[in-house]
């Protein structure tokens, strides 16, 4: 009935947003295949990237607040504020759908599974586990996709 927590976002967005995103991090993951020098800096800048999840509680947060604090000072009908946001985050906990997702989604936020499936791929990469074989002859266009297969599964 309820889709998958790890799911229900990426389910819940256009194919469109979900094919240049991951477009994006495969790209990003060749990039590195032929730059092995700069993977550290760029897990380093995965583990800071905030996911799709985070922004939405934040955003949810201020405009709460904002509402509230319009609501005592300024006019009492910004009230309906927070009672909208309430509305949207309970719709994006049931469904994982709510009207500011498509938005954040073509704007580039992630969910923290796809962050983590590049953050695995440059592991794979960068050699840290040694149980998945990543061809050293192979270019690394070819070593990217290996990594990326590997950390998809």
């Amino acid at each position: 009935m309820f889709p998958a927590t790890t799911k229900r976002v990426s389910q819940n967005t256009s194919d469109t947003a979900n094919l240049l995103l991951r477009a994006k991090a495969e790209a990003r993951v060749i990039f590195y295949a032929e730059n092995p020098e700069l993977i550290p800096a760029r897990l380093r800048a995965l583990d800071a990237e905030w996911d799709v999840e985070r922004v939405l509680e934040t955003n949810a947060a201020v405009l709460g607040f904002a509402g509230c604090v319009l609501g005592a000072r300024v006019d009492r009908r910004f009230h309906a504020i927070p009672a909208l946001i309430a509305g949207f985050l309970f719709q994006h906990a049931v469904q994982g759908w709510c009207p500011p997702l498509p938005v954040l989604r073509r704007l580039g936020f992630r969910t923290e599974s796809e962050i983590a499936e590049e953050r695995i791929a440059l592991k794979f990469l960068r050699g840290d586990v040694k149980d998945v074989f990543i061809s050293p002859d192979a270019t690394p266009r070819e070593r990217a996709h290996q990594a990326l297969v590997a950390a998809r599964t």
